[in-house]
């Protein structure tokens, strides 16, 4: 499954990707990680042994001919042999070689680095005239024209995530490189500020922060390929890892199982849910856990700095807003949305309440007055932010509600540059896209884009490929639709802005389809203008072709 996805703009790449540099120092921590697993492994194998020992004693005398009561202990004297011939006894032990160097099962991984001082190491430098060739660099290569589509997956219990290079003139869409995860991805943000040893020492980044099933934040660099360890950690608990060379992103977690810890201010004790980058403050990070807390991140000191409880259940959904860049929007399994100004968290925030679980929030980019809500239920809400509920105990008014999927609209995002122009996403397997200038919702068109359920639906953030959609789902595939190509579309939205004209082939393009795109699903029903069915209640409800 691909659980989130999320565009890096134009431009921000590298434009030659490095290599992880796996110097000295981290040789020295993977050795020390190396022998932190080995001694777990030494205390599963006692653990065994012991368990094992056990149930041997617990046994009938059908295996007296192997531990004869007489013999005092037969076993014993079989298991010391084994132990001799293998030596597993000492395994875990530094030998020496005939030149008296240590080595070991892991702990001669340093040795393979030794060289003279002055010189460069043979093992990780190649020498003059053998390094990687012209094709090689190439292939790590992003051009200034191309986007990025980081995308989470899941894929046989191995969650990871997948580097996407989107090069739209060439029709081509392809995994650039992956980032191993240590548990299921639920959401991505990309960060543009350095974090982890490179904050403060470059004024722009290309980073990538990923909420999991775990407590931890992750911060990748994705000018990196096949780096080990993130960048920086955000919300290790306290003494629950040994630490490596007082490196907080290779601390290994004990082993010991301990009591949940409680929500408190420094960091999330259950799974992290929605992450939402400050464009403005761009030290800061939003982050919402299933603990029912919202946090704030110094991505420059890599700590919490405040941590709201605004919500009484999970918090699933965050946005900052457009232009007052201290005001964050919550939604909330508790089935509220909070608009909170984060330098007053004492103060009482604006509260809206609707009546199933909240799945997205977003502020409206093109008028920040109002704000989209998502539901389980399948609607969509639109929201005045300055009519304020003076109660919460039923369902807020909305300015209008649309009926967009049966099932729960897990997918949803505002076209930056096209005003009106939505998209939403259910379990339903189908896309939609919809017309919602001068607040009447209309269906543009419904597609099934072959990628199973729905988990993610975006727009591409610059003008010049707005037009373009990444879809991603259960199937763990991706397409990227040029909705542009879609003649409904051009019908409803050829007056805001140029775009083709005439007959103009439909582009669907993955990473398995042919240059000029794959054919469109026999079950793909479009529909063109403004055909909005009935008005129910102030909303409009139900409109499409179902």
């Amino acid at each position: 499954m691909t659980l989130a996805t999320t565009w890096v703009r134009r431009g921000v790449a590298a434009q030659f990707p490095i290599k992880y540099d796996v110097d000295e120092s981290e040789l020295s921590r993977i050795s020390q990680l190396a022998k932190l697993q080995l001694e777990d492994a030494q205390e599963d194998l006692n653990e065994a042994q012991a368990g094992s020992g056990k149930d041997a004693d617990d046994e009938d005398d059908s295996d007296s001919d192997l531990e004869p009561s007489t013999n005092g202990g037969k076993s014993d004297v079989v298991k010391e042999d084994d132990l001799a011939e293998y030596n597993l006894s000492d395994y875990d032990e530094d030998e020496k070689d005939e030149t008296g160097e240590k080595f070991s099962m892991f702990g001669n991984v340093k040795s393979l680095a030794y060289h003279a001082p002055d010189e460069e190491d043979p093992y990780l430098v190649l020498p003059e005239g053998e390094n990687e060739s012209d094709d090689e660099r190439e292939e790590l290569q992003i051009l200034a024209t191309d986007n990025l589509i980081l995308a989470a997956k899941v894929e046989d219990e191995v969650a990871h995530l997948e580097v996407f290079v989107y090069e739209d003139e060439q029709d081509n869409l392809y995994v650039h490189h992956d980032i191993m995860l240590p548990a299921v991805p639920l959401c991505v943000e990309w960060i543009d500020v350095p974090v982890g040893k490179d904050a403060g020492k470059r004024p722009n980044g290309n980073f990538v922060a990923i909420g999991t099933m775990s407590p931890e934040i992750e911060v990748w660099d994705l000018d990196v390929v096949d780096s080990m360890y993130p960048s920086t950690i955000l919300g290790q608990e306290p003494g629950a890892d040994t630490e490596v060379d007082g490196d907080s992103s290779s601390k290994k977690k004990s082993k010991k199982k301990k009591k949940k810890p409680k929500a408190n201010d420094e960091y999330h004790v259950d799974a992290v849910l929605a992450l939402a980058a400050n464009r403005q403050h761009r030290n800061l990070l939003a982050s919402a856990s299933a603990d029912k807390t919202v946090k704030l991140w110094d991505l420059n000191t890599g700590k919490c700095a405040k941590s709201y409880t605004m919500h009484s259940d999970k918090v699933c959904a965050l946005d900052w807003h457009p232009t007052e860049s201290t005001v964050l929007l919550s939604g909330s399994y508790d089935r509220t949305i909070v608009a909170t100004d984060m330098r007053a968290p004492d103060a009482v925030a604006p509260k809206w309440k609707v009546a199933a679980d909240v799945e997205k929030v977003r502020w409206d980019v093109h008028d920040p007055n109002f704000f989209y809500v998502t539901t389980e239920a399948g609607t969509v809400h639109y929201f005045d932010a300055r009519n304020i509920p003076t109660s919460t105990d039923s369902p807020s008014k909305p300015i209008w509600t649309l009926q967009a999927h049966d099932g729960a609209v897990s997918a949803f995002d505002i076209n930056s540059t096209v005003p009106g122009f939505l998209v939403t996403g259910s379990d339903d397997k189908k896309v939609k896209l919809w017309n919602v200038q001068n607040n009447t919702p209309g269906m543009v068109v419904s597609r099934n884009m072959d990628v199973g359920r729905i988990f993610s639906a975006q727009f591409a953030p610059d003008a010049e490929v707005a037009f373009r959609l990444s879809v991603a789902g259960s199937k763990g595939q991706i397409q990227v639709w040029d909705t542009s190509t879609n003649a409904g579309v051009r019908n409803v939205f050829a007056g805001r802005v140029k775009l083709p004209e005439g007959d103009v082939k439909e582009r669907l393009i993955g990473v398995n389809a042919g240059g000029d795109g794959s054919e469109d699903e026999e079950d793909d029903e479009d529909e063109g203008g403004m055909d909005t069915g009935g008005a129910n209640g102030g909303g409009w409800e139900d409109m499409d072709e179902d």
